[in-house]
């Protein structure tokens, strides 16, 4: 079976349902490297059209990854939900295109529609959508999740507060804390990427954030991103872990990269569960995605960046996660070459994810390598935005001492609340305003010279 369109008087054909998907793509450098990307403007437009015209339901019975050989195929086709599929069944994507953008397709029925619909579904759908569509239909969809505090309620933008020390220098970490915190970040989580495997070391790094939010009442939540295996030997040995970590792709072997599956996934979810150390809340999972982490581990089956990145977020759907982040230029420009590049994959893994019912936050960033630059950050972070992203990071100056790369920092986060008129999660701002970091419009106030966070974290 294979599919055609003709554009500048040319046939196009497409052998199959992965070599459409690939050429419809907007054009990035990782699907090019794969040999997967369209060979000109008139073969992707030929793609789309061709697109178009598939029925939606053509997704439920061509796996772009075989079912027998992975588990990723087999856990998005068995958890399909065909009820919450039907109102839209008989649609074509371009049809489907069409109804997310009417006013039928409304917070209440794309939270309803969300099991039923799979990720190449979504992955398909974003490939016929300009920016303007795709920040349209992520505005419309919410989710909410919890733990101490409440994280995606309309009008709200949560900021990851990221840490990191080169080291893991406890009184360098501490100093960014108390600088995010200050700054009114940390409702989504203080996470920290630790420079080392050490168990021990890890512990520390966990006591530390422990620490400071028991003292001070803080309603959030702490993690340090450190492999899942790490993480269940940390709770058997009594830690303090709140969310468990793990970057996740869209294909089993792919995960296997990572030194997971689903299997592991589950068990660690129920490990956490088991603490109770939520209040609010029992979300306990945080993965991290992005474009490009399939084909860099050559496991993505010929399937374009992107819809891999979809599929990862159907592994993630399952886990009922606290917290989605797509790090979107972090891989590097052999996959999102520039800030073109990023801002539409942002803009893509933000509403597929949203679609799929993921509380999807993004790591607006870029490698030192990649042609992109603050500007272009900026760019994407105010869209994403005024899409109603659930949160973005905040890392010191915006540049991660650790990583090696460029994000938003704390007074990014703050720009963007105040432009937009975005506050943050409410059991986070009311312990601001009661901490006098912030007034009770949720404005940041003068930073205390005697305020007690600085007295606790200099003692570090």
């Amino acid at each position: 079976m294979g599919w055609q369109h003709t554009v500048g008087g040319r046939v196009w054909r497409f052998e199959d349902l992965r070599t459409l998907l690939a050429r419809a793509t907007p054009e990035r450098s990782g699907d090019q490297l794969a040999g997967l990307a369209a060979s000109c403007d008139a073969e992707r437009m030929a793609a789309k059209l061709a697109l178009a015209e598939l029925p939606l339901a053509t997704f439920l019975s061509e796996a772009l990854v075989p079912y027998e050989a992975d588990e990723v195929t087999r856990l998005i086709v068995d958890g399909h939900d065909a009820a919450a599929f039907a109102p839209v069944r008989h649609l074509t994507v371009g049809d489907f295109r069409d109804w997310l953008l009417s006013a039928a397709a409304d917070t209440e029925a794309l939270a309803a529609l969300a099991p039923g619909l799979t990720p190449e579904m979504v992955a398909a759908v974003s490939k016929l959508m300009r920016h303007q569509d795709l920040l349209l239909v992520a505005s419309k969809c919410r989710v909410v999740t919890a733990f101490r505090d409440t994280i995606g309620l309309p009008g709200r933008l949560a900021v990851r507060l990221q840490p990191n020390h080169p080291t893991d220098d406890l009184r360098g970490i501490a100093a960014s804390v108390l600088d995010g915190l200050m700054y009114g970040c940390g409702d989504a989580v203080i996470g920290i990427n630790p420079a080392s495997d050490s168990l021990v070391l890890i512990g520390e790094l966990l006591r530390l954030l422990d620490g400071v939010i028991q003292r001070h009442a803080i309603p959030t939540q702490g993690c340090v991103l450190t492999h899942v295996t790490n993480t269940l030997r940390l709770i058997e040995q009594g830690l303090p872990v709140d969310l468990v970590f793990q970057s996740i792709a869209g294909s089993q072997k792919a995960n296997a990269g990572f030194g997971i599956d689903l299997a592991l996934l589950r068990e660690a979810q129920a490990a956490a569960l088991s603490l109770n150390r939520g209040t609010v809340g029992r979300n306990v999972m945080y993965f991290e995605t992005g474009q490009g982490s399939a084909l860099s581990a050559d496991a993505h089956h010929g399937v374009d960046q992107q819809t891999m990145e979809a599929r990862a977020y159907g592994v993630a759907r399952a886990y009922a996660p606290l917290l989605v982040n797509t790090v979107v230029g972090f891989i590097g420009p052999e996959y999102l070459v520039d800030g073109k590049q990023i801002v539409r994959a942002g803009l893509e893994d933000h509403c597929c994810g949203k679609l799929l019912g993921l509380p999807l936050g993004c790591d607006i960033c870029h490698t030192n390598h990649a042609e992109a630059d603050a500007d272009d950050m900026d760019t994407l972070m105010t869209l994403l935005g005024s899409a109603g992203v659930n949160f973005i990071m905040g890392v010191p100056g915006a540049d991660d001492i650790l990583l090696g790369y460029q994000s938003t920092s704390f007074h990014d986060a703050a720009v963007l609340r105040e432009l937009l008129g975005l506050r943050r999660a409410p059991e986070f701002e009311a312990w601001l305003a009661q901490a006098g970091i912030a007034g009770a419009d949720g404005r940041l106030l003068p930073a205390l010279q005697r305020h007690a966070l600085l007295a606790d974290l200099s003692a570090r």
